[in-house]
């Protein structure tokens, strides 16, 4: 790593409050949840070794004093004062060829404040310092999110649902990153997008403790229903004569089918209820009916129409 002061552009008098504001300048352009570019990522990592150096003052003095160097190492003028108890392996990781870094000692104050907390940007999430989003930044923490007595993060995933599922309610299983499958139960009426809380499935934290996994939902559409609120949709065909006449026909539901009475005269846009046959507990089932006529000319029929006089009033109002 080269001279920590030299990466954060201080000079070597400078004071603790200025070494600050230049890590926090640099961070904020440099971060990899802000700069995807790898090179910015690699000058992160090195300016978070230079800062975390050059903030805490018995590192700084030992550096200035040639006792470590700029990666924490004990100097061969140094040995004595680090076998008496220095910072032990310091930033072993850091150097040349070396890809860890580490920002866990940084506060998460100090770090939010880089950004002014302006746009919700949560650096506490963002360094696994709490709940937060699944494949978030993560690196350097050597299989662990969290910051030292701190939970693991929280982890996201995506569930698709059967329409029919999300109605009823019931159980599904859901796979997690780490290889479980987990039996979890769907509340009846479920929305879509809703989030699913499974406690301690997430991230594991340096305290041991995890966070939770945060299942969003996806309803799969329905090729024959739809939702309103806790009800549920149905358009049914009849056919003409079923219509004047009346019949029982069977009707899909999303818990399984009915037998359904149609009585005469049936107009289409008419609406039936079937209670009880929505959202499990909540709602209903609502079956629209729409006539549909013979795909081709009937000549028994046009004879019958052209001799029939109906009695229906004009029902065009414009």
């Amino acid at each position: 790593m080269a001279n920590p002061y030299d990466l954060l552009g201080v000079a070597k008098t400078a004071s603790d409050a200025e070494i600050k504001k230049a890590y926090h300048k640099l961070a904020r352009t440099l971060h990899p949840d802000v700069n995807p570019d790898k090179k910015a990522a690699e000058k992160f990592k090195a300016v978070s070794a230079a800062y975390e150096l050059l903030s805490d003052k018995e590192k700084r003095r030992r550096f200035d004093a040639g006792e470590i160097d700029e990666n924490g190492n004990p100097t061969p003028f140094g040995a004595g004062a680090y076998d008496r108890g220095g910072f032990g392996g310091g930033f072993g990781g850091f150097g040349q060829g070396g890809t860890r870094y580490q920002t866990h000692n940084i506060n998460p104050e100090d770090l939010a404040s880089m950004f002014g907390g302006a746009g919700g940007f949560n650096f506490s999430d963002l360094f696994g310092m709490g709940g937060g989003r699944a494949g978030g930044f993560n690196g350097g923490f050597d299989g662990f999110s969290g910051d030292a007595g701190t939970r693991g993060r929280d982890v996201s995933y995506e569930l698709s649902v059967p329409f029919n599922l999300a109605v009823t309610g019931g159980e599904t299983t859901v796979g997690l990153a780490n290889g479980k499958r987990l039996k979890i139960k769907v509340p009846a009426g479920v929305a879509d997008d809703a989030v699913l809380r499974l406690k301690g499935q997430g991230d594991i934290g340096r305290s041991g403790q995890r966070g939770d996994a945060l299942i969003k939902i996806k309803v799969e559409p329905s090729k024959v229903f739809t939702r309103d609120g806790n009800h549920v949709l149905l358009t049914v065909p009849l056919t003409l004569k079923e219509a004047v006449l009346g019949t029982f026909v069977t009707v899909p539901t999303p818990s399984g089918a009915v037998n359904m009475k149609v009585p005469p005269m049936t107009g289409s846009g008419k609406t039936m209820r079937l209670k009880g046959k929505g959202v499990t507990g909540k709602g209903d089932l609502l079956v629209k009916f729409t006539i549909v006529l013979p795909p081709k000319p009937d000549k028994a029929l046009d004879d019958f129409m052209a001799g029939w006089r109906d009695p229906t009033p004009n029902p065009r109002s414009f």
